[in-house]
Parts: C-alpha cells; sequence; structure tokens
C-alpha cells in the first residue's frame, strides 16, 4: 500500500520550463471556486497576504495512484505538501499572512475528504473546469486523460501577485519556502520569481 504522508526515496524534481515566470506582477483573476469551507471563494476580492498553493491532486489511503505517478517529476507529494501548510499555519498566520488556500482541479467532494483526514485549518478550492488555470495560464500536465495543475505557489499582495514559487521541489517544504520568502521581503514589497 502506497504510503501518501511521506515521499518516496530518488524522486526526479521537476526542471523550471518557464512556466510561472508571466506570473509576478498580475493580479488574481474574479473566479469564485467551489471551496471545502462550503459557499465559493473570488479570488479576485481577497485582500492583505493570500497564499495560494497549486496542487496536482491528492491521493486516497488505499486506492491506487495513477500509473507511473511516481515517475512524473513533481507528481508526488500533495498530502506532504498540504501537511506542511498545516504545520506552518500559525508561523504564516505570525508573518501577516491572511488566507492560506490550496488549490486542485478535483471536485470539491474529493478534496473535501481530504481536508477532513488531514485536518487542513483552511479549504482547498476546486478548479474542475480550469477557470483559474486558463485565466492566468498555470501550468498543466495531463495524466489518464486529465488536466493536472503542475505545483506551484502564489503569494499576492490584496490581489496582486507578488510571488510565484516555481517549480516547487521537494513539495513537504513548501511552505517553508513561503515563510522563508516572506521574511526575506518583509516591508519591501519587492517583486520575485524563484
Amino acid at each position: 500500500m502506497t504510503d501518501l504522508n511521506s515521499l518516496p526515496e530518488g524522486l526526479e524534481p521537476p526542471t523550471d520550463e518557464g512556466g510561472a515566470a508571466h506570473l509576478v506582477g498580475r493580479r488574481l483573476p474574479s473566479v469564485a471556486l467551489p471551496s471545502t469551507a462550503g459557499g465559493r471563494v473570488d479570488l479576485g476580492g481577497l485582500k492583505g497576504l493570500v497564499v495560494l498553493y497549486a496542487y496536482p491532486m491528492t491521493g486516497r489511503p488505499g486506492a491506487p495512484l495513477p500509473g507511473g505517478w511516481n515517475e512524473i517529476p513533481g507528481a508526488r507529494g500533495c498530502t506532504p505538501q498540504a501537511c506542511s501548510f498545516r504545520d506552518h499555519w500559525q508561523e504564516l498566520r505570525e508573518l501577516g499572512v491572511s488566507a492560506v488556500f490550496g488549490v486542485s482541479t478535483q471536485t470539491t467532494a474529493y478534496q473535501r475528504e481530504a481536508a477532513e483526514r488531514l485536518h487542513l485549518p483552511f479549504p482547498l478550492l476546486s478548479d474542475t473546469d480550469l477557470s483559474l488555470q486558463e485565466m492566468l495560464e498555470l501550468p498543466t500536465f495531463e495524466v489518464d486523460g486529465d488536466t493536472l495543475l503542475k505545483r506551484l505557489t502564489l503569494i499576492a499582495r490584496d490581489g496582486e501577485i507578488v510571488a510565484a514559487l516555481y517549480p516547487v521541489f521537494p513539495p513537504d517544504r513548501s511552505a517553508a519556502d513561503v515563510i522563508g520568502w516572506l521574511r526575506s521581503h518583509a516591508g519591501a514589497g519587492r517583486h520575485a520569481t524563484h
């Protein structure tokens, strides 16, 4: 049985093919995505410092992962990534983050299982129709006929994207990478890609 909570040895890191180079300086679009907390979240209306991390898909205990999942650079690690944001939640709040959201192309019903099982203190958002992906031209890959988001973390201040951390690897360090960026850019208001 696959252990979703840990990363296997020898995963190939993803390469930066420039899929996020266009994002810094853009605004989060006005798109209302279904949330595991109920209702919808309009990304364009978010104020303050917001972290939005895109991930391919969360696995479910006892269910097989897509064929060849471990061999796709950057695919494996959605559960450790979500847990990193859960475990660093308080520290992110202390650094001024007003909201954290995970987003994938999975349905809200599918995401809700993961949010509850992992005890996430933040909602997951569903982009099943790829509306956010298309508006921001987020990088994707195909698996078993499904379009999945590549792992990417956006930091936005009052709706403007100020950082695009990409590629994200290893995924269990994702929240620590955000914390590092926030500390190194505290009060500066500078834009950066990573």
